[in-house]
C-alpha cells in the first residue's frame, strides 16, 4: 500500500500542505482561463528560475490538462476544462545539446575504464554504463535489461567480430515510492513516447557484446532475469550509479575539468553513443530508431553535428554534378 495511506505525514509537512489549501486557488475559479495563464508561465520555469526546456513545459501542460480533466470527468469541480481556451504556447528554448562537455570516444572509453577499476561495485556496473554508451541506452531500460533480451554470438575466435542485438520494451524510472502502487522507488513502463506493447531493437558492437557476457558469466541474473542489480539486490539507485560517475570523473578529468560540466552526468554517455554514431555517418533516421528518438526530437537536440552531417553530404552531391556535367 502506498505510504501515504498508510503513514503519517511528518509536522513540517502537514504545515505546508494546510499552507498551500489555505493560500491556492479554488478549483471552481478555474472556471476563468485567466488565471491558468500565470499558472503556465510558473510551468515553464526550472526550480531555479531559470527557462525550462521546451519540451519539458509541454509535458508540464499535459500533466496540468489531465488534472482539470479529472475535476470535469471524476469530480464534477469544473464543466469543463479551461486550458484550451488559453491562447498560450511555451517560450522557444535552446534544446541543442552543449557538445563541448559531451565526452569523445577517447575520454568516453576513459571514464568507462575508471568505472571498472574503481572496485567490486564498479566492475559489477562497467557492462552498465556500457549500454549507455555503445547502446545509447537510457538508465530506466538499462535497469530493467534482462538476458532475455539480448541475442549475443556465441564465445568463439569465429565470432569475436560478430554484432549481437538488444529488444527492448520496458523502462524502469525512479519516481517517489508514495507515488506507486507497489510502493516501490520505480516504475515498469513500455518506452518513452512509444505505445503500449512497443519494442525496439539496438544493434550492439563487439566490444558492448564482450561486456554483456562477461557480466552474465560472472554475476549472473536477478530472479526475473534482469542483469544489474543493487549492492543489496533490487534495482539499481541513481544515486548509487551517479556517485560512482563522479568518482570515475576524478580519476580521470583534471581539477578545472571536474568542476566544469564536461561529462558532469552519466547521461552524458548516451549523447556521446548517439553523437558517434552520427559523425560515423548513419543515416539520422537510422540513429534515431536505436536511440528511441523521432526524428524531429533527434535534429533538435543534435543539430549542429547533423548540419555537419548535411555539409559533408552536399560536398558529395555536387562532386556527383560536376562529374556529369
Amino acid at each position: 500500500m502506498s505510504r501515504h495511506l498508510v503513514e503519517e505525514p511528518p509536522a513540517d509537512i502537514r504545515a505546508a500542505l494546510e499552507w498551500m489549501a489555505t493560500h491556492s486557488i479554488k478549483v471552481k475559479d478555474l472556471e476563468d482561463p485567466a488565471l491558468l495563464r500565470p499558472a503556465l508561465e510558473a510551468l515553464s520555469l526550472r526550480l531555479d528560475g531559470g527557462r525550462a526546456a521546451e519540451n519539458t513545459a509541454r509535458r508540464k501542460r499535459m500533466v496540468l490538462s489531465n488534472v482539470l480533466r479529472y475535476t470535469v470527468e471524476e469530480k464534477g469541480l469544473l464543466t469543463a476544462n479551461p486550458l484550451p481556451r488559453v491562447d498560450w504556447t511555451p517560450p522557444e528554448s535552446d534544446d541543442e545539446i552543449d557538445f563541448r562537455y559531451v565526452p569523445g570516444p577517447d575520454l568516453a572509453r576513459a571514464l568507462l575504464g575508471a568505472v571498472r577499476d574503481s572496485g567490486p561495485r564498479g566492475e559489477h556496473l562497467h557492462a552498465f554504463f556500457g549500454c549507455l554508451y555503445y547502446a545509447a541506452m537510457r538508465p530506466g531500460e538499462i535497469v530493467a535489461l534482462k538476458e532475455s533480451d539480448c541475442t549475443l554470438p556465441p564465445n568463439s575466435p569465429e565470432s569475436v567480430k560478430e554484432w549481437g542485438e538488444l529488444l527492448l520494451g520496458e523502462s524502469r524510472p525512479e519516481v517517489g515510492g508514495g507515488w506507486t502502487d507497489e510502493g516501490t522507488p520505480y516504475e515498469k513502463r513500455g518506452l518513452k513516447r512509444r505505445r503500449s506493447g512497443a519494442t525496439r531493437t539496438v544493434p550492439i558492437p563487439p566490444v558492448l557484446v564482450h561486456l554483456l557476457r562477461t557480466h552474465i558469466a560472472r554475476y549472473g541474473t536477478s530472479d526475473d532475469g534482469r542483469l544489474f542489480r543493487a549492492a543489496r539486490g533490487g534495482r539499481v539507485a541513481s544515486t548509487e550509479y551517479c556517485d560512482m560517475w563522479e568518482r570515475a570523473r576524478k580519476a580521470v578529468l583534471t581539477p578545472n575539468e571536474v568542476k566544469s560540466e564536461l561529462a558532469a552526468v552519466p547521461y552524458s554517455l548516451r549523447h556521446a553513443g548517439v553523437s558517434l554514431w552520427i559523425k560515423s555517418g548513419v543515416d539520422p533516421a537510422e540513429v534515431a530508431a536505436r536511440a528511441g528518438h523521432s526524428i524531429a526530437v533527434l535534429y533538435r537536440f543534435y543539430a549542429k553535428i547533423l548540419k555537419g552531417g548535411q555539409q559533408h553530404s552536399n560536398s558529395l552531391i555536387a562532386r556527383a554534378l560536376d562529374e556529369a556535367e
